[in-house]
């Protein structure tokens, strides 16, 4: 399938109707990939280095891309989420290395790594994600660095902090995905579609992208088609840039996909949840979640780890407008908070002194700085992400109540009009 502009005639042969498209397609392979993820960064306006590294005596490789490695700052280490790669950093990654180097990398059995075989058990797959970091850290000779993850990478990032915290000198985790404990009724309670229900159990026998895979040449459509909110968060590409190169990414095979669904039981939730390991991470390594208030995943879970850990500073933001994929929904707001959550760990470094303060005593259910639980009717069902729900807490919202009062009505209309990300942004039933 060409991957570059085409003739007429070439476009025609690939179209939906045509009976031609599986005579003159071909598997994927890794040019292909590598094809479409130089055209998602061509927009990117800083050098990038591109580079398979070795792990496991050279028996895998993890695709990697870096900026800025010139840099003294405190690096930022950015992991994606299932069936992701590093090209969907694309509108973050000039921003967040104008001050710092900044790396990337597809998780193995993602994008462009290797497709290893993961163990059957959950814990062990897990682990297996783990250690394919730390052998990726050592190979890179970094030493200590910021480490951000979205959803699947939020979850990851945080196992791998909690195994080796030396390492972090703050943990970000947007929208992450795998925190909460799964309710006895969760599929009675579950605000899905019941499409989605039906879907999700087959799923339960086949891998979650193998629709891609069985669509064969008509792969990139199936994302254009299911995914047009993806699409559209990427208004600089006016093709099919940015299916092709999710497509791309979850065209192999599936052994990331194997191992998350191993990780998971219905609909999307972790067999072994984070929130029950929160306080193995030591106290001193600081944490801040990013939410996104029109998630499937919900911020309240973040509150939960906030309480556990009353002695360790935990920063909880949420951004306003944005869905699960915060960092191309509301890209600048994302750029913002992350490089002043950076600026900060360069402060500490540089200065000596903590720009992330513990509270000072134990906060207790009567404290007035507790935000406040407004079960808004739209909002008190439960999702994988946690109990829905809205919190508001002045001092870390990113922006200032005033505004959201001002503009509630024009808001609220909105909300009206457009659909939740919960029909579209469903692990285990597409892609994140």
């Amino acid at each position: 399938m060409p991957t570059g502009p085409g003739s007429d005639e070439q476009d025609r042969s690939l179209s939906w109707w045509s009976p031609y498209s599986w005579f003159s397609w071909r598997p994927p392979m890794m040019v292909d990939l590598l094809a479409a993820e130089s055209r998602m960064l061509s927009r990117v306006w800083h050098l990038i280095d591109n580079k398979f590294v070795s792990i496991s005596n050279g028996s895998k490789q993890i695709r990697t891309i870096t900026l800025n490695t010139k840099s003294a700052k405190m690096p930022l280490i950015l992991v994606h989420g299932m069936g992701s790669g590093v090209g969907l950093w694309s509108l973050n990654l000039h921003s967040l290395s104008l001050h710092r180097p900044v790396y990337a990398f597809d998780l193995l059995g993602f994008g462009g790594s290797s497709r290893p075989e993961f163990s059957s058990d959950p814990m062990l797959a897990e682990m297996e994600f783990v250690e394919s970091i730390e052998e990726w850290r050592q190979e890179m000779k970094l030493d200590k660095f910021i480490l951000l993850g979205h959803s699947l990478g939020g979850f990851l990032a945080m196992s791998y902090a909690i195994r080796y915290p030396t390492r972090i000198a703050h943990l970000v985790l947007c929208d992450p995905w795998g925190f909460p404990e799964r309710p006895l009724d969760a599929e009675r309670r579950t605000p899905l579609p019941a499409w989605v229900k039906m879907v999700s159990k087959v799923l339960q026998v086949f891998n979650p992208l193998a629709a891609l895979r069985a669509a064969g040449p008509w792969g990139a459509k199936v994302v254009s088609f299911f995914r047009t909110d993806l699409i559209r968060k990427f208004d600089d590409f006016d093709d099919d840039t940015v299916a092709q190169y999710v497509f791309q990414c979850n065209a192999r095979k599936p052994s990331g996909e194997v191992a998350f669904r191993n990780m998971t039981v219905p609909i999307g939730w972790a067999k072994h949840p984070m929130i029950r390991r929160v306080n193995d991470l030591p106290l001193d390594i600081p944490i801040s979640m990013l939410y996104g208030s029109r998630s499937w995943i919900d911020s309240s879970v973040g509150w939960q780890v906030k309480f556990q850990r009353n002695d360790a500073y935990v920063d909880i933001q949420v951004v306003k407008g944005a869905g699960h994929h915060i960092y191309a929904d509301k890209a600048e707001e994302f750029n913002t908070s992350v490089n002043k959550i950076c600026r900060g760990v360069d402060q500490e470094q540089e200065q000596g002194f903590s720009a992330f303060t513990l509270p000072k005593r134990r906060r207790t259910h009567s404290d007035s700085s507790l935000p406040t639980f407004d079960p808004r009717p739209d909002l008190t069902s439960v999702s994988p992400g946690g109990r829905r729900g809205r919190y508001v807490h002045r001092q870390t919202s990113i922006q200032e109540d005033n505004e959201e009062r001002s503009s509630e009505g024009d808001n609220k209309r909105q909300e009206d009009s457009e659909p939740e990300d919960l029909d579209k942004d469903i692990d285990t039933v597409f892609f994140e």
